[in-house]
C-alpha cells in the first residue's frame, strides 16, 4: 500500500492524488528494470523510526486537559528537541518536551487519532544502507 499525505478524511485533493501516482510509477519502473537485471548501487537513505505514540495530557476522569502547542501545530518531521512545547493547557500552561534526545513528530493533531489517544508519534532519524541489488533470475 501507498499512503500519501496529508490529507483530510473524505478529501480528494489534487496535488496528493499526482504525487500518489508518481511514487506507484517509480515503484513499478523499479520492478521492472530489476525483473530485466538491471544492477542497482549500493545506497543510503534517511528514515524515520516510529518510536511511541504519544497521548493528549488527560486528568482523572481521562478528559483530554491540554491541545497542541500552536509551536509544534503543523511542524510534521521537524526535530523536536528538551524543553520545546508540546501542549498547552486551557488555562494557558505550556507543557515542555522532555526528552534525551531530538525527536520528529509527526501525524501531529491528526484527527483520525483522536479516538485513538494519540496526539502525534514520536519518530527518531536514522540512515539504512543497502547493498547492491540484482535480480538473480534471467
Amino acid at each position: 500500500g501507498v499512503e500519501v499525505g496529508p490529507q483530510p478524511q473524505g478529501v480528494v485533493r489534487a496535488d496528493m492524488l499526482d504525487k500518489m501516482r508518481k511514487i506507484v510509477k517509480h515503484g513499478l519502473d523499479f520492478v521492472q528494470l530489476f525483473n530485466e537485471g538491471r544492477e542497482f548501487p549500493p545506497c543510503t537513505i534517511e528514515v524515520f523510526k516510529i518510536m511511541e505514540k504519544v497521548d493528549y495530557p488527560r486528568n482523572k476522569n481521562d478528559e483530554v486537559i491540554a491541545i497542541i502547542h500552536p509551536k509544534l501545530q503543523d511542524q510534521d518531521w521537524q526535530p523536536l528537541h528538551n524543553g520545546d512545547p508540546l501542549f498547552l493547557t486551557l488555562d494557558g500552561e505550556v507543557i515542555a518536551y522532555k526528552g534525551d534526545c531530538t525527536v520528529y513528530p509527526t501525524f501531529i493533531n491528526e484527527a483520525a487519532y483522536y479516538e485513538k489517544k494519540q496526539a502525534f508519534v514520536k519518530t527518531v532519524k536514522m540512515k539504512l544502507t543497502a547493498k547492491h541489488i540484482r535480480s538473480s533470475v534471467l
